[in-house]
């Protein structure tokens, strides 16, 4: 018997009690608005929502912002313990993401933060409140749309087991260290991504004996996708097609999502009429995030791309598209691009002046043969079916079903 069903058998052996947070809690209150601008490298430590949906996980010591106290209206401060909740989101299943401050300074809360303030282990608290059960709670009732919020009282309304705090240390101690294990895999991600950024700039660069050509002189075509405010509606009932933004162009791949939008099939055809996407064609986001980049492996049935990210179809008899795709991401190649951006608060670079990049090319079995390293890196950097990513989405899993396990008692009482 492990030492956690020994001190439930001890302390509950009638089961765990279920309670409200409201019930449990010594206070609830709501930050106040920190503006991006009001952000300083140094001040009083304070925390933005979205931070608390990118940033920080179940638990956290140190703040990454700092602001300037006095220019904050009706400041709001936590400390040590407290639990913050994100109550504005972009995501259903995600609004009202919590963490848990366990370190020792005062910190302010900006807005759309709801701060609870209790007597509870806050690491049990946090990670408790990060099940499948505690997020069901959350999202019950939500609409997806461009916003999704939350609220005090619907904090409050949230069901957590609330064992003694002997247990609830104990939940955390095995809890925390899956957590270090995830945390090791990922630093060693982070720094085999580094590894493979420079053997790709190493394996890029070449001397005086290889011929540099403009890229408008070894492609077919260099083209863009529709805007879908001109031409058709978004995510109507018969949208069945994904509608490519700069967003789903992620580690040299394309990855729609459930935030990807969707098209109808007649617009679909006149996105094609634009841009006629085939196997081998190069994308790259020419607006706002500039320098994304992927190459299509698979016939293209049921998608196409928006205005700002643009295709670029090489002629493979002189340029093998992997390696167009790998040379784009170079930091000296990103460098030219960037000298060439054009525009105001959208940055875009223009398709005549992508054209007259200049880049090296090598013979194609050169290119191929550079291609086949960086590939090998590629996959063990960013595949999610192999290598350390496959290994870290694993280990997560694992974590969210030891987590969702500990976590379910038997009930003594519902509240």
């Amino acid at each position: 018997m492990s030492k956690l069903e020994t001190l439930i058998q001890q302390l509950c052996p009638d089961g765990v009690e279920y309670k409200k947070l409201g019930d449990i809690a010594v206070d609830v209150f709501r930050g106040s608005g920190i503006k991006r601008d009001d952000v300083t490298e140094t001040g009083t430590p304070c925390v933005r929502y979205g931070e608390i949906y990118t940033t920080y996980g179940v638990w956290f010591d140190t703040c990454i912002s700092h602001t300037d106290a006095s220019k904050i209206a009706s400041a709001k401060y936590f400390e040590y313990g407290d639990i913050l909740f994100a109550i504005t989101g972009e995501s259903v299943k995600d609004i009202a993401k919590c963490c848990a401050y366990v370190g020792h300074e005062r910190c302010l809360a900006g807005g759309d933060i709801v701060v609870l303030r209790h007597n509870q282990d806050p690491k049990y608290l946090s990670y408790a409140l990060s099940t499948t059960d505690a997020q069901q709670q959350k999202s019950k009732g939500k609409v997806k749309s461009k916003v999704v919020h939350s609220s005090v009282p619907a904090i409050k309304e949230l069901v957590v087991p609330v064992p003694p705090l002997e247990i609830q240390r104990e939940i955390v101690r095995i809890l925390d260290h899956f957590t270090e294990l995830t945390t090791e895999l990922t630093a060693e991600l982070t720094a085999r991504k580094k590894q493979y950024a420079y053997y790709r700039e190493h394996l890029l660069t070449f001397g005086d004996d290889i011929t540099f050509v403009e890229i408008g002189d070894v492609i077919k075509s260099l083209n863009t996708g529709l805007n879908p405010r001109r031409f058709f509606k978004l995510n109507t009932d018969d949208a069945t097609n994904y509608y490519i933004t700069i967003r789903e162009i992620r580690n040299n791949t394309i990855v729609p999502s459930e935030k990807t939008d969707r098209i109808n099939d007649e617009a679909l055809q006149l996105c094609n009429n634009r841009s006629n996407l085939e196997i081998g064609d190069v994308l790259f986001s020419g607006t706002g995030t500039i320098g994304e980049t992927a190459v299509i492996e698979k016939e293209p049935r049921n998608w196409n791309i928006k205005e700002g990210v643009y295709t670029i179809k090489p002629n493979q008899d002189k340029l093998c598209p992997r390696f167009l795709m790998y040379l784009l991401q170079t930091q000296k190649i990103r460098t030219a691009i960037m000298k060439k951006v054009a525009g105001g608060t959208v940055k875009s670079i223009p398709m005549g002046e992508l054209k007259k990049i200049s880049i090296p090319l090598p013979a194609l079995d050169e290119q191929r043969r550079i291609v086949s390293i960086l590939d090998r890196f590629d996959a063990l950097c960013n595949d999610l079916t192999s290598g350390l990513p496959a290994e870290i989405a694993t280990r997560q899993k694992q974590y969210e079903y030891y987590r969702d396990e500990l976590l379910t008692f038997n009930k003594e009482e519902l509240f």
